[in-house]
């Protein structure tokens, strides 16, 4: 458990973050120059709160009023930056060792051949920096970060510097470590893709200030953060499980509580469950089942509540228990007769769905 309680002045800009989370991966989510680093950087001890306190699980790192700061080396805290920041002389295997030494004896938990295994850095091991790739720079960076057996994990924006290819490399093995290393994961970012797929729980961040706290599928669905979220990108997150594949057609059919769904072809077995993000602006609204469409995905719903805000409207609906979010025009919404209660039809189309919009559930 991580408690964060601070207040820091940088010049004309204030900071007053509190929150607590807990395993798992959480978000500190929005927009460039919101105060997600600065908030990180207290918690690692690389700058010092005016005021306030941080605690991990049993143990204080800062507390202003008993005057208590501990120094960044003795936090037991995990950073992982934007760029790897490798040491270029050494080489894998050494660079990963170099975070052994910080590792306290009685208290280590993280094993070495265990991170080579779950990074998937046994082929890199005697190799140097310099010839890595970004995304496997940020690998070995994750591995040293994770050697000292830290209470807590901090990635600052680890896929900001990748191209979308490397990012999506990435991905999978950040994964990996929310459903695997059993402590908290504090995770900058801007990017609502990467924080629908990845993120247990989200933070958001604003002007210094948190604006709202709760699970992913509940921050990304609340219209009255879209301002804060993006309204552009705002949606919904269904849980799934892969029921099949077809070889010939190139689709995955997938189970869910708002019943099948077709998407492009997942590289997942059978039964593998997914968290599927499903953005309000793919999601159109019919009065009655259409018939002679091309879209694949046609499921009943039941509008729960209608936010407008001419020229758009947001319709929160029910699907057997999935939520899902349809952004329209509030035209249509006038047009159709919508109101709260109100049976309908929510048709989402395959090809709205690519790899950004799939990615593990937490187990």
């Amino acid at each position: 458990m991580l408690d964060v309680d601070v207040d820091r002045r940088l010049g004309d800009f204030r900071i007053q973050a509190s929150f607590a989370v807990d395993e798992g991966l959480t978000a500190l989510f929005g927009r460039s120059g919101a105060g997600k680093t600065s908030i990180v950087n207290m918690i690692a001890g690389l700058l010092k709160p005016d005021r306030g306190r941080i605690v991990i699980a049993d143990r204080v790192l800062f507390d202003s009023d008993r005057r208590l700061d501990l120094p960044p080396h003795r936090r037991r805290v995990g950073y992982v930056f934007q760029d790897g920041r490798l040491f270029p002389h050494l080489t894998v295997r050494r660079n990963l060792a170099y975070g052994r030494w910080f590792a306290p004896r009685r208290a280590a938990y993280v094993e070495f051949d265990r991170i080579v295994e779950l990074l998937d850095l046994g082929r890199l091991l005697d190799r140097r920096p310099a010839t890595l790739s970004g995304g496997e720079k940020q690998r070995v960076a994750i591995g040293r970060a994770l050697l000292p057996s830290p209470r807590i994990l901090l990635m600052d924006e680890p896929l900001a510097a990748l191209d979308e290819g490397r990012k999506q490399e990435l991905l999978p093995f950040i994964e990996r470590l929310r459903d695997e290393i059993r402590i908290p994961i504090v995770y900058v970012s801007h990017s609502i893709a990467e924080v629908a797929r990845l993120a247990t729980a989200v933070v958001l961040v604003s002007d210094g200030r948190i604006e709202g706290i709760g699970s992913t599928a509940d921050i990304m669905s609340r219209s009255d953060l879209f301002p804060l979220t993006g309204r552009f990108e705002a949606g919904a997150l269904v849980e799934c499980t892969v029921a099949g594949h077809d070889a010939a057609t190139g689709l995955t059919r997938l189970t869910s509580p708002a019943g099948e769904l077709v998407v492009p072809y997942v590289r997942s077995e059978t039964g593998t469950r997914l968290r599927v993000r499903v953005r309000a602006r793919d999601v159109m609204i019919a009065t009655e089942r259409p018939a002679g469409i091309s879209a694949l995905n046609v499921v009943p719903a039941r509008i729960t509540g209608i936010r407008t805000d001419p020229p758009f409207a947001e319709v929160r609906l029910d699907a057997g228990g999935a939520v899902l979010l349809s952004r329209i025009t509030s035209f249509s919404v006038d047009s159709l007769g919508l109101v709260p209660g109100r049976e309908v039809w929510a048709i989402i189309k395959t090809t709205a769905f690519d790899h950004r919009s799939l990615g593990l559930a937490k187990p």
